[in-house]
């Protein structure tokens, strides 16, 4: 009896041993890797950072690690005081080295629901139901189609009698740029796919406490010249406007305008 004891608390013994021995193994398996390797100590990304993430926010994800020189990339962070008062531009995902070229001025990021305006553009702000934003799918730094529909009064008509109401809709614009989208409330409005594909923070179309979206109108704006700037808002003002999503390979041939006599051409 006693010993089968001593055998099993000798058993017990080895197998705590070889257990604490793999795991300084493990552990040194790092130092060993790099053992005659030229390395440097840098930062890297821990926990994931969303973008705009202050310096302080950084700082409590982020570790110091030995990389080989060899595969450091280029204005790798090796001290966090050189970031200041700067945000992440965009979202850090573990494993990747802190990049100074990630960081920007806090009054220089755009956040998730913005895009620079082209030079020589300017910006206009459109109301829309989701049923005129391509089904709510419009997100920052997509390109649309812009349809103007309008009603005009063709004849006036004889004394006593009501005018003639002509309607006409055109697809005015190819490829516009949206600079911005939100709800109505002012919630960013992008979608987890595009939010991916940009490298931006994820928001979500449909808000995580399910509040994001108020009554289903968006917020759209959109960088134009001038001239095109006004017809806009005139459509917008006296009678409707709709986007379509409408990507770079988008075919514009066939763009005519469509009226009662012409509809079922």
């Amino acid at each position: 009896m006693k010993t089968r004891l001593l055998g099993g608390i000798a058993a017990l013994l080895v197998a705590i041993i070889g257990t604490v021995l793999l795991v300084s193994y493990v552990q040194n398996a790092d130092k060993r890797a790099l053992a005659g390797t030229e390395t440097e100590t840098i930062y890297v990304v821990q926990k994931a950072i969303p973008a705009g993430a202050a310096a302080d926010e950084i700082a409590g994800a982020v570790i110091k690690k030995s990389v080989p020189k060899v595969a450091l990339a280029e204005n790798n962070v090796t001290d966090l005081a050189i970031l200041g008062s700067k945000v992440a531009a965009v979202a850090l995902v573990p494993g990747e080295q802190l990049l100074s070229t990630r960081m920007v001025e806090e009054k220089s990021f755009l956040g998730p629901s913005r895009v620079q305006v082209p030079a020589g553009l300017q910006e206009i702000t459109l109301k829309l139901p989701i049923e005129r934003v391509a089904g709510g799918r419009v997100t920052a730094g997509d390109t649309v189609g812009i349809f103007l529909s309008l009603d005009q009064a063709a004849d006036t008509g004889t004394e006593g009698q009501p005018a003639t109401i002509s309607s006409k809709t055109q697809l005015s614009f190819h490829k516009v740029l949206v600079t911005g989208a939100q709800f109505s409330n002012g919630t960013a409005a992008q979608t987890g796919d595009s939010a991916t594909a940009s490298g931006t923070s994820q928001v979500s179309s449909k808000s995580d406490s399910g509040k994001a979206q108020t009554d289903e109108t968006y917020l759209i704006t959109i960088a134009r010249n001038s001239a095109d700037a006004e017809r806009i808002v005139f459509a917008a003002e006296f009678g409707k406007v709709y986007l379509s999503k409408e990507p770079s390979d988008a075919v514009e041939d066939g763009a005519s305008y469509v009226d009662s006599s012409r509809l079922f051409r």
